[in-house]
């Protein structure tokens, strides 16, 4: 796409990833990479695998009393990440 202007690249990148429609999977990103901020370190480091698959995130953990603890705040977790998305990226916690 041609321009008769010239832009900076923050405008090219901003044009560039609404163009290809990246911006959901750049915010599932970012939760990713926010999980130890959002959750702690001492629950991040019993996290094996974390991924977001159809605005449900699934978090495999290598410790049940971990899960336990969890279960029980999934519904404050899932609010905490998505304020801080400023948009609803996850509606549900899968743990396993």
């Amino acid at each position: 796409m041609r321009r008769s202007k010239t832009i900076s690249l923050a405008e090219a990148m901003e044009d560039f990833i609404k163009e290809m429609q990246l911006a959901p999977k750049l915010r599932e990103l970012d939760v990713i990479n926010s999980w130890e901020t959002i959750v702690g370190k001492a629950i991040s480091s019993r996290t094996l695998k974390i991924y977001i698959k159809d605005k449900i995130l699934f978090v495999q953990l290598n410790s049940s009393v971990v899960r336990n603890e969890l279960l029980m705040l999934r519904e404050a977790i899932r609010e905490k990440i998505n304020s801080r998305a400023g948009e609803e990226v996850v509606k549900e916690i899968v743990l396993k």
